[in-house]
């Protein structure tokens, strides 16, 4: 990845990609935001290298991750 757009297009069109999969296989687009993270990351696929941004990226989807979470028992 030459530049943080390249970074953040990637990962967007791998959630979009992972949300459309699971949910027309009726399971929750969280579970797929988590395997979408571990294929395209540097220690599977490698799409998404080692670096600063990719690490202040990574901060910002776990308090999204947290956020979900909290929202889904605030639900049931």
């Amino acid at each position: 990845m030459s530049t943080s757009l390249e970074l953040v297009l990637v990962l967007l069109a791998s959630a979009v990609g992972v949300v459309v999969v699971f949910r027309s296989l009726n399971l929750p687009p969280l579970f797929g935001y988590l395997i979408a993270g571990v294929l395209i990351g540097p220690h599977a696929l490698g799409w998404v290298p080692e670096s600063e941004q990719s690490h202040y990226l990574a901060e910002f989807g776990v308090v999204f991750l947290m956020f979900s979470i909290v929202l889904i028992h605030v639900e049931s």
